[in-house]
């Protein structure tokens, strides 16, 4: 470890973190249409290196999720936070119609982000989304609480470290973002040695950042980011990563930090900001499917297990369904053989091994669909968990793995279900980052208002009405982040959020609405045939949004 090059490169920014307050939302819109550029122009060789990286085919499937998860994202999000910063420079904060917002019935504020154009309505047919304000956020205050750090007087600057995840390409690109022109502090991001290849494509996509003393990479294990942790030119910390760690960079490790955490005596006097994981639910409401659905709904939990081998903090965890549900066994039968039918891959993610067998050995009853290798973990599910166990491993322990469970709640009828599933989810399972509700319509019309209800009860920050939660992530004008309310002492799934390019100031979660069947199938699907097809062009489409490029995605989407 070189301290005198990580010094220097601290130094850098807080020279020029005052700077950058006082830059004018015109001059950081600019420099977001060059972080746009930049990021195409590395596009493909990223993609290239990633699959390399994770053992992926270029020509497979599977290769979508590179692009999607990188490039593709990282572009929507710059694109909606120049949007937002253009709107900033006219009218002093982004322009929300008054169309697009609603009071709830018990007062709560709702903006609707999604769709935001005719394209967004064209590639993503039948799906909405909000972002639900904390309950002290009034119709009247609203307009206060958005982009209140550029119409602050005496804003001061910040030096933020940024502390990349290992797992998904476009997390520490986008913590940078909101860090810079959301939050207003110049970044020092430090790659996570997983996939610290990313930095040279970072380094050439955000050089325009570089060049001005805005931001600045290191790499390194633990040691550069313990010292770094602890530097006194750091003013602030946002991790992504698991609880263990975070709790290690704030009380310190073995008795003496368990009695710091226990006693809530953190080490580090610094603002810390984190999003941390989750045991993620999939709540499947009893209904009348056909085996079209059955089928439909296998293919949606399969893909929101096996993304990204299973890496991924959003990943379905926990399966949620009716004991007495006629289409129970059906239901699981059509999983089963839809993860049998999925290619196995590489298990790169250090420590999923070691992982996996202890998951193993808690229920040696998990069927398992593929072969375990030294260098790959098969997809495995767990059924018949015990709602009552609720110390069990798959309810308090996030897998980052392909492991799913499945726990059958006894309920008098889809109403009763649907309230003891939300009551599980809150009471039970670790985390508070993300849930997702399945939803036959004609269900949910004969439950009225219940399901809106579930949805406000359910203190997660993502919830997904019938598709992955993951697309909070995605959208860039949802938020992404844990449920508020998390303390250093009891952090589960972390505390703020990122992405949230409308810049709220008090959001409480996000709520993604979309079609218990869908067609085209959406790209995200693992078993969408032309994926990887469709995912460059899309990565294309979202840097410059045009319509000679529908008819190739069109083409594309009917996979």
């Amino acid at each position: 470890m070189d301290t005198l090059i990580l010094d220097h490169a601290i130094e850098i920014l807080q020279d020029n973190k005052e700077r950058w307050v006082r830059l004018p939302a015109t001059r950081k819109a600019e420099l977001i249409g060059k972080l746009v550029q930049g990021v195409l122009s590395v596009a493909d060789r990223q993609v290239a290196k990633a699959l390399e990286a994770k053992g992926i085919a270029p020509d497979s499937t599977e290769s979508a999720e590179e692009w999607l998860s990188g490039p593709f994202i990282v572009l929507r999000n710059l694109r909606l936070l120049k949007q937002s910063l253009d709107q900033i420079a006219r009218y002093g904060i982004p322009k929300i119609p008054a169309n697009k917002i609603h009071i709830r019935h018990n007062g709560q504020v709702v903006v609707r982000v999604f769709p935001d154009s005719i394209f967004d309505k064209l590639l993503y047919p039948g799906f909405n989304a909000e972002v639900w304000m904390k309950p002290e956020v009034t119709l009247e205050t609203l307009h206060e609480k958005i982009a209140s750090y550029y119409r602050r007087s005496q804003t001061q600057g910040g030096v933020a470290l940024v502390l990349g995840a290992g797992n998904v390409p476009s997390i520490g690109p986008l913590d940078v973002v909101y860090k810079l022109f959301v939050e207003g502090q110049v970044c020092l991001l430090k790659l996570n040695p997983v996939n610290d290849y990313l930095g040279m494509f970072i380094e050439e996509s955000f050089a325009s950042l570089i060049q001005e003393g805005y931001l600045r990479l290191a790499y390194g294990g633990a040691d550069v980011g313990s010292y770094l942790c602890e530097h006194t030119g750091i003013d602030e910390i946002h991790i992504t990563g698991s609880a263990q760690t975070h709790d290690s960079i704030v009380f310190g490790s073995g008795e003496e930090g368990a009695d710091r955490k226990r006693n809530n005596m953190p080490r580090l006097k610094k603002q810390i900001t984190s999003e941390l994981g989750n045991v993620s639910p999939v709540i499947i409401v009893p209904g009348e499917w056909s085996e079209g659905d059955l089928r439909s709904q296998a293919e949606n939990v399969a893909s929101q297990l096996t993304n990204n081998a299973g890496f991924n903090c959003n990943a379905a965890k926990v399966l949620i369904t009716h004991t007495t549900w006629n289409k129970r066994d059906a239901f699981l039968d059509t999983l089963r053989k839809t993860l049998s039918q999925i290619p196995q891959r590489r298990a790169y993610y250090p420590g999923s091994l070691s992982r996996y067998a202890r998951f193993i050995e808690a229920h040696p009853e998990a069927e398992i669909f593929g072969k375990k290798s030294e260098t790959s973990i098969p997809w495995t599910l767990i059924p018949n968990l015990d709602p009552e166990r609720k110390s069990d491993i798959c309810f308090k322990e996030e897998a980052f793995c392909g492991i799913i469970g499945e726990t059958p709640i006894a309920a008098s009828d889809a109403a009763d279900f649907l309230f003891k599933a939300v009551a599980f989810c809150n009471n039970t399972l670790w985390g508070t980052l993300n849930a997702c509700i399945i939803i036959h319509p004609e269900t949910e019309t004969e439950l009225g208002s219940l399901l809106d209800h579930a949805v406000s009860d359910l203190r997660y920050g993502s919830i997904g009405i019938n598709h992955w939660p993951a697309l909070s992530y995605a959208l860039g004008s949802t938020t992404w982040g844990a449920y508020p309310g998390h303390t250093l002492d009891d952090i589960q799934s972390g505390i703020g959020v990122v992405h949230n390019t409308l810049m709220f100031d008090e959001p409480q979660k996000s709520v993604i609405y979309g079609p218990f069947r869908v067609w085209p199938k959406p790209p995200w699907f693992v078993t969408h045939k032309s994926a990887h097809k469709l995912a460059p062009i899309l990565t294309r489409f979202e840097a410059s949004p045009r319509f000679s490029l529908l008819p190739s995605m069109w083409l594309a989407l009917r996979g």
